[in-house]
């Protein structure tokens, strides 16, 4: 079993009592970072970085989770009083996120991919974006995609002024997951708590269920800018190995027959929104498969999506077309 004890080898800033939040600068909004990582070593220095020099992150929370590499010496060697270094036992990402989450003492979180990297000023934008819409439980906003050497190569930049939901946003979300990017997002930590953090049974897109529960209990808002460098390379998770729609229906299952969620959602639509969720993560799958040049995949995942739904194949091709671009 972990304890505090057995975890915790930085010392963590002290908790503002609730009481005296209120007595804070309204500029003192503190910011958790947690970063899950697992033989990281290659990026883990540059994304360390990059959320450090946000100027308004409290605490970046480093989760070991059972590296055998230098991810471990490359956490010690920072000097940084806001740096926390705390260990899982290779218990998993979502694990590993919801230990970084629990001693974390921001009112907001993000969870930052070990190989992934904050823009300048991600945190700001986000936080500017929260306070127009003081009702948000969680701000989200857009990435573009760098390849293992760090060089760009998405497009999303020729995107500008794309909008994506905002408000209510459970019944859009639960048809397919738009936010994509833990790195993208500031939830907040009271709101993550309450509804369990991430689902540690689930391989693949439990980020996608964290946040349909989060929009079952709450509003979203969009900041319409690119806050992230995503990393596309043949060692992250979602591009390791061929990955088949069939890797992602677990959690269309858990989503919906999750409680929460189904209470929220309009009555008669859980049916309709579950095939447009199906739809959603094969046509992810076909995305991903032109990315690194697996065509013959990508025809067939298209193909599939016809057999679900004529209608949805168009834009389903569009998308396709658009991510062998890099949009």
């Amino acid at each position: 079993m972990i304890t505090a004890d057995d975890v915790l080898e930085l010392p963590v800033a002290p908790r503002v009592p609730a009481g005296l939040r209120s007595l804070l600068p309204a500029n003192s909004v503190a910011v958790s970072v947690v970063i899950p990582a697992k033989n990281a070593a290659a990026y883990l220095a540059e994304t360390l970085a990059s959320a450090l020099t946000q100027g308004d992150v409290g605490e970046v929370i480093v989760v070991d989770d059972g590296s055998t590499d230098d991810t471990v010496a490359i956490v010690r060697a920072v000097r940084d009083p806001r740096l926390r270094l705390l260990h899982n036992d290779a218990a998993g990402v979502s694990a590993a996120r919801n230990l970084g989450a629990r001693y974390a003492s921001g009112e907001w979180l993000l969870f930052l991919d070990a190989d992934d990297r904050l823009r300048p000023g991600a945190v700001a934008a986000l936080l500017s974006a929260a306070r127009g819409a003081p009702r948000a439980i969680l701000v989200y906003g857009d990435y573009n995609t760098i390849d293992g050497e760090g060089r760009q190569i998405g497009r999303r930049d020729l995107l500008k002024g794309r909008r994506k939901p905002s408000g209510d946003v459970l019944v859009q979300l639960t048809a397919g997951n738009f936010i994509v990017n833990g790195g993208i997002v500031l939830t907040r930590a009271d709101a993550f708590r309450a509804v369990g953090g991430f689902d540690v049974s689930l391989r693949y897109c439990e980020d996608w269920h964290c946040w349909c529960r989060l929009a079952a209990i709450g509003e979203f808002a969009f900041a319409p800018k690119l806050l992230l460098d995503y990393r596309l390379h043949t060692s992250n998770t979602m591009n390791a190995a061929v990955r088949t729609p069939q890797d992602f229906l677990p959690a269309v299952a858990r989503v919906f027959d999750d409680g929460l969620i189904l209470a929220r959602l309009p009555e008669g639509t859980a049916s309709g929104l579950r095939q447009a969720a199906e739809i959603h993560l094969v046509t992810y799958s076909a995305m991903q498969a032109v990315r690194f040049g697996r065509y013959r995949e990508a025809f067939a995942y298209l193909a599939m999506i016809g057999r679900l739904s004529l209608r949805s194949l168009p834009r389903a091709a569009i998308r396709v077309v658009l991510a062998r671009f890099g949009i």
